[in-house]
């Protein structure tokens, strides 16, 4: 029988009765030593124990010590959600420097600037995944990197592939874990402080360029505890997501929270109903953490019936607005006791706010929640929680009265420092007092929950994935038949929004939809792909007197020539 909430968090508390900020290998070094033989990772290919992953993650560190990492450098990690993410991300921290978990839809283009931005010293990569080429992508990139020359990348070091290949003579992570075993030289105890970068995430920009992240060990470790707290996850829960690790949400709120009551992740490549209800059965998931669409997809199946899920607690769901119906079939059709949602961003860590366990649904519906409550991890002034926020005038990022609608900011101790060599962004981000800005609006309800009302910039989330309309813009205008093109999120059940081109063709030219679709579909990550390409005029495009083409206008535009009006 499931403890209640307050027996589940006691016993989180009488484990961790005081914050003890430590390296995030550190806190996998523990839990190996109190549940060495539980599994950590589970999948239906593979299963790796708590003292496997440490085990491992010890090998594979040697290995990357003799490819040339050290302290302080970072390494990009180019990778699905396959096992091998989890001993890998250890084994970089285990020499204390940060992973760059690179989205793994991005084509050679994102590919490059990230390898060149964030000055890496090593690249792990998958040889192929989803149709995706990417040593291909590589020879683009690193044209030499096969005979380890790296014109134009002066930091980096190494490329190395995971998995199978079929290129002579390339580094794999099997021949790095085997130059580990083989070396005898004892690692020293990890270098890197709590307080050193642990993570470079790379987040969409207003730019069209992502920037990247830095998280702290101490940092990622407040916010996985806080969110392990505040959910009261029982000992040994098992966490089922299709959700990617390259993300904050799934890598901070799912692979490290675990950590804390010996629980398991239970990975999956790729989103599918099938697969779901088949993994929650063979493998006794407890929580699922997903985006609303995917919860649509579970109630849709049809032979739910064909599977055990009586093992099934919490599930999680966040990114876009997810009605109340949905929340309540999920209980009645799927079995759940506990529902959530919430909100976060990688500036701040990831998730910083859930909805409660005993919320009405029309809360979860309405809102994204209540600052997380942190425990120990918490800020003792704010009744232990992560995060306090406010809103601020988006223009002026001047306070506004409690429960005025504006941009919305954060601040707490898991909130970042900085982006990566991005001084400018980084001081256009941060208002004085450690206040991060989050570019979204909203207000802050008197009783603390918070609602978005919309974003204050053109950033839109597909999927839950965000969006740069201006990089979309750029590559549109490329085409010599487009002369202007704006790009907008327009609300979908489904996807939360999606991408909805507007185009004005160069004079005296003609280009269709599938020409300009199949053009980003070559050159774009797939959620960056517009869902459709809508033709209007110049003198057709709302306009501000000045000539500022109003985009808000232009979503009301495609809802009506979508019929979603």
């Amino acid at each position: 029988m499931l403890a209640s909430v307050t027996e589940r968090r006691a016993a989180l508390a009488a484990r961790y009765p005081a914050w003890e900020p430590t390296t995030i290998d550190a806190r996998l070094s523990r839990a190996a030593a109190t549940w060495p033989d539980r599994p950590y990772v589970l999948t239906d290919d593979a299963s790796m124990t708590y003292a496997e992953v440490a085990a491992r993650a010890e090998r594979l560190a040697r290995g990357l010590r003799s490819l040339g990492v050290r302290p302080g450098d970072r390494v990009a990690l180019v990778m699905a959600n396959h096992p091998e993410f989890v001993p890998l991300s250890y084994a970089i921290w285990r020499l204390g420097a940060a992973i760059i978990p690179v989205n793994f839809l991005f084509k050679a283009k994102e590919l490059a600037y990230v390898i060149g931005q964030s000055e890496c010293r090593a690249v792990i990569t998958m040889s192929s995944f989803r149709g995706l080429d990417y040593l291909a992508e590589l020879d683009q990139v690193v044209p030499g990197w096969q005979a380890r020359t790296f014109d134009g990348y002066p930091s980096l070091s190494a490329i190395v592939v995971a998995g199978d290949s079929n290129r002579q003579g390339v580094l794999t992570v099997a021949g790095i874990e085997a130059l580990g075993a083989a070396d005898t030289a004892p690692l020293p105890p990890n270098p890197a402080d709590p307080h050193d970068a642990a993570v470079v995430m790379y987040t969409s920009g207003t730019t069209g360029l992502p920037k990247g992240v830095i998280q702290t060990h101490d940092d990622l470790a407040r916010s996985a505890y806080a969110g392990a707290y505040h959910l009261a996850f029982e000992d040994g829960r098992r966490l089922l997501t299709a959700l990617p690790l390259y993300h904050a949400f799934a890598l901070v709120q799912g692979m490290l929270p675990v950590l804390y009551v010996g629980g398991a992740l239970i990975p999956q490549l790729s989103f599918d109903a099938a697969a779901t209800f088949a993994g929650i059965q063979r493998h006794r998931a407890s929580y699922l953490m997903m985006v609303p669409t995917m919860s649509v997809a579970l109630l849709e199946y049809p032979d739910i019936a064909r599977h055990d899920i009586s093992s099934l607690v919490a599930v999680l769901a966040a990114a876009a607005p997810t009605p109340v119906w949905v929340w309540q079939q999920l209980k009645d059709k799927l079995g759940f006791k506990e529902v959530f949602t919430g909100y976060g961003m990688t500036e701040m860590g990831s998730a910083t706010t859930f909805t409660r366990p005993d919320d009405d649904l029309h809360i979860v519906a309405t809102t994204v929640g209540h600052p997380i409550d942190a425990g120990v991890a918490g800020l003792l002034h704010l009744r232990n929680e992560i995060a306090e926020y406010k809103t601020v005038d988006p223009m002026t990022g001047e306070d506004l009265p409690g429960g005025a609608e504006g941009e919305l900011c954060g601040r707490g101790p898991t909130a970042t420092k900085g982006y990566f060599a991005k001084p400018v962004e980084t001081a256009a981000m941060l208002l004085p007092g450690g206040w991060v800005r989050s570019g979204d609006l909203g207000r802050i309800r008197p009783d603390g929950y918070l609602e978005l009302t919309g974003r204050s910039k053109e950033l839109y989330k597909s999927g839950g994935e965000l969006v740069s309309p201006k990089e979309v813009e750029e590559l549109l205008t490329g085409h010599p038949s487009v002369g202007q093109a704006f790009v907008i999120g327009v609300p979908d059940d489904r996807w939360g929004e999606i991408g909805v081109a507007w185009i004005v063709p160069s004079p005296g030219k003609t280009v269709g939809e599938d020409e300009l679709i199949g053009l980003c579909r070559e050159r774009l990550a797939k959620f960056k792909v517009p869902k459709h390409v809508l033709f209007t005029t110049t003198p057709e495009l709302p306009a501000t007197p000045t000539g500022k083409v109003q985009k808000f206008r232009l979503i009301e535009m495609a809802k009506q020539r979508l019929g979603r009006a």
